[in-house]
């Protein structure tokens, strides 16, 4: 029986796959892998922006392998463990967040979980703001704040959400406004979305600085700061959901949330902090983070094999300059695809920054979306050796964050992909 068969036998059919015809990768190392048929991929998606460094990267693969030795694999929050502090005092340090803690997950699904039942607890509320056009996790509270048709599963919620204009700027009612306009016209509607849909006391806002599920979609710089100052009037906590955005990748900040000039109060992360290993967790104020009175654990969040990968990505993140490279190489990628798209009226919109690229796909000639456009992108693509992301609230963007380690080379090479795959989404044959 075909793998793609038994995969249809025993797993959900709500998992979605990529291509007509999905890929098993065997093998990887540097920016590329390898299907179980031989053919070799550029991979400009990274695992969904998890493998930040790349393939077979020896300084993590290293690590992994010594702390192996010491046949200690897991043993739980309820002892001591050493990478765990060690790692936790490095990304407090980093977070900008006076005096902060650090808590372990093992997603980053489960790290938004765990923010939203800090907030909710410190606050005494179960009300929270969100962003339309978001995505936060698959879990059931996290699907509750989640402003994305398309990846909401249930309506049911333990939180009562209201959500606001900002994050989605290309399809915004407030789209042709300047920065400075745009920003006081979301902000004016925060305001009024908290005296009309909530009570007052609303425990948290939750934002993504760049919507990455939503198509890499992003505000103009500071909306989240003006935002903030709305906040700070009601004492609403702020959450940066840097999941996907963290660690350099923007390339003009090591967090996302920096462009808005606020420090935030809790920030969550995953993805590209293990490069592969699963890990996350949630930094905070430490009045948030030490506010719950019930005992807890997590068994396997921060366990030794986990945090001791994930330092040793740190390290290599800045031991190679890696958020300098992603700002240039994140450049020449978004004028390369800003050139084609004065080529191919099939592209409505391109944007992102450093290496978080979205490529919306349209019906030539105005906005209305083309999932046809993007589903021919995809498989193009692939056809010509590159591997990149899909989403978008429509499902007709064109996701693209390789890992930060991308050549010049592999950048043009990429292009030229990209390039012929959108021709032929225009040309629909």
């Amino acid at each position: 029986m075909a793998l793609i068969d038994r995969h249809r036998a025993v797993l959900p059919n709500w998992i979605a796959l990529y291509y007509a015809d999905p890929i098993e990768i065997v093998h990887g190392h540097g920016r590329r892998v390898t299907d179980a048929n031989g053919k070799s991929y550029l991979d400009f998606f990274a695992g969904i922006l998890t493998n930040a460094l790349g393939y077979d990267v020896a300084e993590v693969g290293d690590a992994v392998r010594k702390q192996l030795d010491t046949g200690i694999m897991h043993t739980s929050t309820l002892y001591l463990i050493r990478n765990q502090i060690e790692l936790a005092e490095r990304i407090a340090e980093l977070s900008g967040i006076p005096d902060a803690k650090v808590f372990f997950t093992n997603s980053g699904t489960e790290a938004n979980e765990t923010a939203l039942m800090l907030a909710t607890q410190f606050r005494r509320s179960n009300q929270v703001l969100a962003m339309r056009n978001s995505y936060h996790g698959r879990a059931f509270g996290t699907v509750g704040i989640t402003g994305n048709r398309g990846w909401s599963a249930s309506s049911l919620s333990p939180v009562k959400v209201s959500y606001v204009h900002g994050g989605y700027r290309y399809r915004s009612p407030f789209s042709a406004l300047s920065d400075v306009d745009y920003i006081r016209a979301c902000v004016e509607d925060l305001r009024e979305v908290i005296q009309t849909t909530t009570s007052g006391d609303v425990a948290c806002m939750i934002v993504e600085p760049i919507q990455g599920v939503g198509g890499f979609t992003l505000p103009p710089d500071g909306l989240y700061g003006a935002f903030a100052d709305v906040l700070a009037e009601h004492g609403i906590l702020l959450i940066s959901d840097e999941v996907q955005t963290g660690w350099g990748r923007t390339g003009e900040h090591f967090w996302g949330i920096q462009a808005h000039g606020v420090v935030p109060d809790l920030m969550t992360f995953a993805k590209g902090l293990g490069n592969g290993l699963a890990i996350g967790g949630v930094v905070a104020r430490p009045d948030v983070m030490d506010c719950l009175t019930a005992n807890s654990i997590s068994t396997f969040g921060g366990n030794p094999l986990a945090t001791v990968g994930a330092r040793a990505v740190i390290d290599y993140v800045f031991d190679h300059d890696l958020q300098a490279g992603a700002a240039k190489l994140g450049a020449r990628l978004i004028t390369g695809l800003r050139a084609i798209a004065e080529r191919y009226p099939v592209v409505g919109d391109v944007r992102g920054k450093g290496l978080m690229v979205g490529v919306e796909l349209v019906e030539p000639g105005g906005r209305t979306p083309s999932v046809a456009a993007a589903a021919r992108v995809l498989e193009e693509t692939r056809a010509r050796g590159l591997l990149v992301g899909k989403g978008g609230l429509h499902n007709n963007v064109i996701r693209l964050a390789p890992p930060m380690t991308v050549t010049e080379d592999e950048m043009d090479e990429a292009l030229g992909a990209l390039e012929g795959a959108i021709a032929a989404a225009q040309e629909g044959k």
